[in-house]
């Protein structure tokens, strides 16, 4: 298929003028398409192109007439997760696309536009389990690597956003994977909007699947599962988009293989699973045995599938019967009709000449069917080698031949196996049944895709049919989808020729069209399929363009779909259509006393299904009804109706697209045959829609995307301009000269085919400039520092070879009598001036000794004089001493003696003798003597007595102030222990209010009871201890304290020193009921906190810490020996001393668990939106974009960048954790281990989003990462938390990080590969390899056979093969114990709490 716009003379005058982008293809007969060089430039005239092909072989290629070929896109967009990316669109770039990915990087997936292309790679991978769904939760559709999931979460997130219906349409031929895509799409709705009810709906509509796959499924030539019908799963959701029911409509089970089967092929699942348990007792009524004694089972001449076990399927069955409410009596009646049908099948008819038959009634199989189904034996034997005429006179009884009579047997097996399926189907239905009213629905789509084999027949006619219908819906959508992207950017809108295939349609389904040519032709009771086919040919050879008449065949006609010719043998096709029992075997079965038989063929209508009533569609197209109601009962006429149907819940819902290609026809794991491939892609219409897009503007690049790529080609000038969508245009209109090249739309830029691969070439040869100027400036410096290094060396190999030269025998001699002469003139010049040097530090000497003599003679003498004068001051200092001395002893003495001679005159007083006045006269004057020598001393004794006075007077003021406070303490004491008396009243009548509040509880509602509580607390709001209680356990909810001023104002962990204090002050009253409820209140009441503020982070980690500190307060003052050794004296007197509280240290360690698993939660959610963005997607570093063209499903439009996250962000919301934690005082070692939870998270997120991010595995994005891992690491040392081992945790991100960067092609390479990615799983290790995308050419991709050299390595390796890491795991928290350094004593209570009394205790 070749298009014209990739073909223009423009476009191969831009290309070739590059050697890098001189590729074409060209049609080969085995791979399809060819790569070919081109290597003399094309120009205007010319007859052929001049290639050289891969394996080097040169060739002409015609080009006139012929076209020219389509040319090759550059590598560096070859393997994109989106076929429409490519800079050109055609059949060759998508074939070998798909190839690259497929087979070197083991991708299934690849969009192509709105379809997701699946490849079915014949193998498990590991990329469907719960974390991958949890990974593509809530992502934007491009986002991500392609996956099933994303159609899924993208038709969930239209579903929720828009209240619109959702359809994701499965299809493709058998075994290309499309049961597999359509459960896993069912299972990841089931698992993301599970609900909270007990009802397990999600449960029961993943286990309808197990059910119709062995009712439905059977093994094929090309699938070991393939889908025999068509399936439409309704999965109905209520207004919160949970799931609550599910319905399911079922389109032309093949019943012809019920009684036939091709060589390999299998019986539907049922029958071997039947089998393969009639050993078991509950089945031995059946009277099974093994499937090789049944025909219906043993014509494929294969019972059994390599790796499949059928006896354990159908225990799997069962248990899924089960789940689904069918009870064990409905399931064996089931079981009871398909061993009939197999025993039916065995059934032996004999012919009786040529126009009779007969069934012997002693026919064993004959017997166990009629008793399994509760039949007469005569008329079942009689009526399968008889039928019943009725004509308008009279009945005629006609008998059989052998081989109609063995049709008739087949056709009841037919008939009652349809029944059966209807009814299996319809329980399930019934089993989804929801009673409420749902809101919306999305629906799945099981249907097989276009079909073409050697022989088709009736069943590929009315799949083709089907498909056709699908096509045009198709069709209509994705230009439907292009003209409002035109719209929405403000692009003028030309129309855009596409492929209408409504002239095949109405060749089918029209009046006079071939279905009703064929129900009117079995209306006829002499109707054949010759006279059918004779009605074809006479209305449609050489009048309708898509009907032929093969050349070589009159029983076969050709219709061309829109995929393929198809060529159809008109053999069967009446008796297909027909489908017809006859009506006394109906009759038989209808009687039957087997309830369930006979239901089967009872004249009731169909019912109809209770999800209709509840599923209001409208449809955007106007339906054509079926023609007339006598054709409704052919097979034919049910299809079209039950078809019109589906396109009308088509129509009126929003489609999603899934195709499933078959990779080869062997079943072999990442094989890629091209022929097959590109005959699906032809059929699915993967390519109808890439030649939509090529006709218009199929390149599209946001505005940042472009800045970003190119701004490598921008000026300075235009580089300086603010507006980045400026730029753009400024910088397009210089590059591309040819405006109609591209458009300017709102948020992105359009271009036409082959501009991105031309802008790709001039971005090329701006970064090959220059490295070649920087390859220039290297070898120039290399080369001039070589230079000038040969230079040196030259010089000094000149330098010594001239030496050499000059050296002969005269010269040696004179050099030597110069040398003497030098030695003895310089040895002349020293000795005298060694002389000189002597005698003038000689002179020196003697000068500075004479100097210093002088200096200390001086010195001495100065001594000596001093020592002469001190000995002379001294001797007159002690005789003026010694003078001193005695004249006050003398004085002292007379003193003495003039009191003893006074008091002995005073006795002698009487006597007057003549001696008086001389007594007299002596005392007077030994008054006045001792007056003098008082005088000498008395002023500095009364000095002394002055100074005793003063101090004397201090003392008593200060003795009469002590008194004072003597008196006050003392009556302040008295007070006190009144006081102690008041109180240990109140207490008394306190405990027994606690005892009548405690009875009066029992019978007050729990709706009450924090009216009882805060009513209470009005009543006791002295300081008492219940109040304490409630107080304190309600820190934050009753008096409404916000933690972070708590914390600010008052040391971390107040409430928990309270609460213990509160413990304590029991403890001492010795009251084991106040404890027990105490401790009650206390552990409910912060329950009831972290549950109402479940999503407060602060308050969570506010009582993280209280609850921790209370738990070591408990511990610390236990009076357990283990927990005393590092308490003060002090401390221990302080320990309980009447209660062991180890059975609610238990519960509070319990509770602390709970609240850290809930607060890394918190953390986890806050930070895990900014974990992606910041980590991988923000690109901080200059010069290192990684961006690359994008496709349809890129959703990202914005013109500002700035509101999305970096790895600033993450640092300031760690900063912020960080911050809030040490506020709260929580301990280091639980802080650590919280900051260990959240790096593991942040490299368990980054990690899994880059295996699911193939356009992240690059080298610059390797450098991003490793940067961004530096960041956290310098944040842990800014914190001082390096002993944390949160570094540890980012060690995988960090080796997948170092693997995107090393190099990736010797041996070598992959030897230090396998020695450095040790905590990368061998899975994770092959899929960055795999994935590893080069951004630009100079980078290459990693070759296949180096991705098994490593894959062989890491064979010996035992790890477990897990793509994924648990982002929800959590490393198990301890609770070190860590005594609290404060005493009791001195903490200080608000005042407000009037718990004054606590710290009196």
């Amino acid at each position: 298929m070749h298009y014209n716009i990739c073909r223009k003379y423009y476009t191969y005058k831009i290309v070739l003028c590059s050697q890098c982008y001189n590729q074409v293809w060209i049609p080969d007969n085995e791979e399809v398409w060819q790569s070919a060089e081109i290597t003399k430039n094309y120009r205007t005239g010319d007859h052929v192109l001049h290639l050289l092909l891969e394996d080097g072989t040169e060739l002409n290629y015609p080009v006139d007439p012929a076209p020219l070929p389509p040319l090759r896109n550059p590598d560096i967009l070859v393997g994109e997760n989106d076929l429409t990316a490519l800079s050109y669109l055609h059949e060759p770039a998508v074939l070998h696309n798909l190839k690259v990915r497929f087979v070197e990087s083991k991708l299934i997936y690849t969009y192509s536009g709105i379809i997701l292309v699946a490849m079915n790679p014949y193998k498990q991978l590991p990329i469907y389990g719960d974390a991958i769904i949890h990974a593509y939760s809530g992502q934007n559709m491009g986002d991500m690597d392609p996956h099933i999931f994303a159609v899924a979460e993208e038709a969930y997130k239209q579903m929720a956003r828009n209240n619109r219906n959702q359809s994701v349409i499965v299809s493709g031929e058998s075994g290309a994977g499309k049961t597999v895509s359509a459960r896993y799409a069912m299972r990841y709705f089931a698992t993301v909007s599970k609900s909270n009810s007990n009802a397990h709906v999600e449960d029961k509509v993943l286990a309808s699947n197990p059910i119709t796959e062995a009712v439905g499924n059977a093994k094929t030539t090309r699938n070991d599962n393939s889908s025999r019908f068509g399936k439409y799963t309704e999965i109905s959701f209520d207004q919160r988009h949970q799931i609550i029911g599910a319905n399911m409509r079922t389109y032309l089970l093949e019943k012809s293989r019920v009684v036939f089967q091709s060589e390999n092929e299998r019986n539907y699942h049922i029958f071997y699973q039947l089998c393969a348990s009639a050993l078991q007792p509950e089945f031995k009524h059946l009277k099974l045995g093994h499937a090789e004694e049944f025909n219906y089972t043993r014509m494929g001449g294969n019972t059994v599938i390599e790796g499949v076990d059928d006896r354990v399927d159908m225990m799997e069955t069962q248990k899924t019967f089960t789940l689904l409410g069918l009870k064990e009596d409905f399931q064996m009646d089931v079981f009871k009709i398909l061993a009939a049908i197999l025993h039916l099948g065995n059934v032996q008819m004999t012919a009786v000449g040529d126009e009779k038959s007969s069934v012997s009634l002693e026919d064993k199989h004959l017997n166990i069917f009629c008793e399994l189904l509760d039949l007469d034996n005569d008329k079942v034997a009689q009526w399968l080698c008889h039928r019943k005429i009725i004509t308008a006179s009279e009945t005629v009884i006609k008998p059989m031949t052998k081989l109609q009579a063995l049709n008739a047997r087949d056709a009841l097996a037919k008939k009652i196996y349809s029944h059966l399926f209807d009814f299996i189907v319809e329980r399930i239905n019934k089993a989804l049944h929801f009673s409420g009213k749902q809101h919306t629905f999305i629906g799945v789509l099981d249907i097989y895709g276009f079909e073409t084999f050697d022989v088709n027949s009736f069943e590929q006619f009315c799949i083709n049919y089907a498909n056709e219908k699908l096509q045009q819906q198709f069709n209509l959508h994705v230009f439907k989808l292009e003209q409002e992207e035109y719209m929405k950017e403000d692009i003028p809108w030309t129309l855009i020729d596409f492929y209408d295939n409504q002239p095949v349609i109405d060749l089918i389904e029209a009046k006079m069209g071939i279905l009703e040519l064929l129900d009117e032709e079995c209306l006829l009771p002499q109707g054949t399929d010759e006279n059918w086919l004779q009605k074809l040919y006479n209305n449609y050879i050489n009048k309708n363009p898509f009907f032929q008449k093969p050349k070589m065949s009159n029983t076969s006609f050709i219709i061309q779909h829109f995929a393929d010719k198809v060529e159809y043998k008109s053999e069967g096709f009446l008796e297909k259509n027909r489908d017809t029992v006859y009506e006394v075997l109906i009759d038989i079965l209808r009687n039957s006393k087997f309830h369930l038989c006979a239901d089967f063929f009872q004249d009731h209508p169909v019912p109809i299904s209770p999800f209709r009533s509840t599923i209001t569609v409208k449809s955007a197209k106007t339906v054509v009804k079926p023609p007339n109601k006598q054709f409704r009962t052919t097979v034919g006429s049910k299809f079209r109706s039950s078809l019109y149907l589906l396109m009308e819940t088509l129509n009126a819902t929003t489609p999603h697209y899934v195709r499933c290609i078959k990779p080869n026809d062997e079943k072999l794991p990442f094989e890629f045959d091209s022929k097959r491939v590109v005959q699906q892609l032809r059929a699915c219409g993967v390519l109808e829609t890439i030649r939509i897009s090529a006709q218009s503007y199929p390149s599209r690049w946001t505005y940042i995307e472009f800045f970003s790529r190119y701004s490598i080609l921008m000026t300075q000038h235009e580089l300086s301009l603010s507006d980045k969508k400026k730029i753009c245009k400024t910088v397009l209109q210089r590059l591309i000269q040819d405006p109609n090249q591209y458009q300017f739309g709102r948020t992105k830029i359009f271009f036409r085919a082959g501009q991105v691969a031309y802008l790709e070439k001039l971005r090329s040869d701006k970064l090959r400039q220059a490295c070649i100027v920087i390859q220039k400036n290297v070898r120039s410096w290399h080369q001039r520092k070589k230079f000038l290094r040969i230079k040196q060396a030259a010089v000094t190999i000149q330098q010594y070879f001239h030496g050499q030269q000059a050296i002969t025998a005269t010269a040696l001699k004179q050099a030597w009598a110069a040398i003497i002469i030098q030695k003895y003139c310089r040895g002349y010049i020293v000795r005298k001036l060694c002389q000189l040097i002597r005698v003038a530090a000689i002179t020196i000497q003697a000068y500075v000794r004479g100097f210093l003599a002088r200096k200390k003679f001086q010195k001495m003498l100065k001594e000596h004089k001093a020592v002469i004068l001190q000995k002379y001051a001294r001797a007159w200092l002690a005789r003026r001493r010694f003078q001193n001395i005695r004249r006050f002893v003398l004085n002292i003495q007379l003193s003495y003696r003039v009191q003893r001679l006074q008091k002995k005159l005073e006795d002698q007083v009487d006597d007057k003798n003549p001696f008086m006045f001389s007594i007299n006269f002596l005392s007077m004057h030994f008054f006045y003597c001792e007056s003098i020598t008082f005088a000498f001393f008395l002023i500095p004794c009364r000095i002394l007595e002055k100074k005793f006075q003063n101090e004397k007077q201090d003392y008593e003021k200060e003795i009469e102030s002590l008194k004072g406070e003597i008196k006050t303490l003392r009556e302040e004491k008295i007070k006190l222990q009144d006081q102690i008396q008041e109180e240990h009243i109140i207490q008394d009548d306190l405990k027994l209010e606690v005892g009548q509040l405690k009875k009066q509880a029992k019978f007050i509602s729990v709706s009450s009871l924090h009216t009882a509580n805060r009513e209470f607390q009005c009543f006791i709001n002295s300081a008492s201890f219940l109040f304490c209680c409630l107080c304190t356990v309600h820190f934050k909810a009753s008096c409404d304290l916000k933690p972070r001023g708590v914390v600010v104002n008052m040391i971390p962990g107040l409430p928990a020193y309270i609460l213990f204090m509160c413990v304590r002050y029991a403890d001492y009253l010795n009251d084991g009921d106040m404890l027990k409820s105490f401790m009650s209140i206390t552990t409910n009441g912060i329950k009831q906190v972290i549950k109402e503020h479940a999503e407060d982070f602060e308050i969570l980690s506010f009582w993280l810490s209280n609850t921790y500190h209370f738990l070591n307060c408990l511990k610390q003052y236990s009076g357990e020996e283990e927990f005393m050794k590092q308490n003060t004296p002090r401390q221990n007197m302080n320990c309980l001393k009447h209660f062991d509280l180890s059975e609610y240290r238990q519960i509070l360690s319990d509770l602390a668990i709970r609240i850290y698993h809930q607060f890394i939660l918190v953390m986890e959610k806050n930070i895990q939106p900014m974990i992606v963005p910041g980590m991988l997607e923000h690109e901080s570093l200059q010069g290192i974009s990684g961006m690359k063209p994008t496709g349809f499903r890129k959703r990202s439009s914005s013109i500002d960048d700035t509101d999305t996250y970096t790895m600033t962000s993450i640092l300031q919301q760690l900063s912020y954790f960080y911050s809030t934690m040490c506020q709260n005082g929580l301990d280091t070692e639980l802080l650590k281990q919280a900051v260990k939870q959240l790096f593991f998270l942040i490299g368990a997120v980054t990690l899994n989003s880059l295996f699911l991010r193939k356009d992240m595995c690059s080298c610059r994005k390797g450098m991003q990462i490793r940067c961004n891992i530096s960041y956290l690491e310098e944040w842990l040392k800014e914190k001082n938390l390096q002993s944390s081992s949160a570094k540890e945790t980012l060690e995988p991100l960090s080796q997948a990080a170092w693997l995107l960067q090393v190099k990736k092609i010797t041996d070598d390479d992959a030897k230090e590969i396998y020695e450095h990615c040790t905590s990368l799983s061998a899975v994770q290790i092959v899929k960055i390899l795999n994935s590893y995308t080069p951004i630009d050419d100079f980078e290459k991709r990693v070759s296949p056979s180096f991705v098994r050299k490593v894959q062989a390595m890491l064979n010996n390796r035992e790890d477990i093969p897990q793509l994924m890491l648990d982002t929800k795991y959590l490393f198990q928290v301890t609770f070190p114990y860590t005594p609290s350094p404060h005493a009791l004593e001195i903490i200080q209570i608000p005042s407000s709490f009037k718990l004054g009394f606590l710290t009196r205790v």
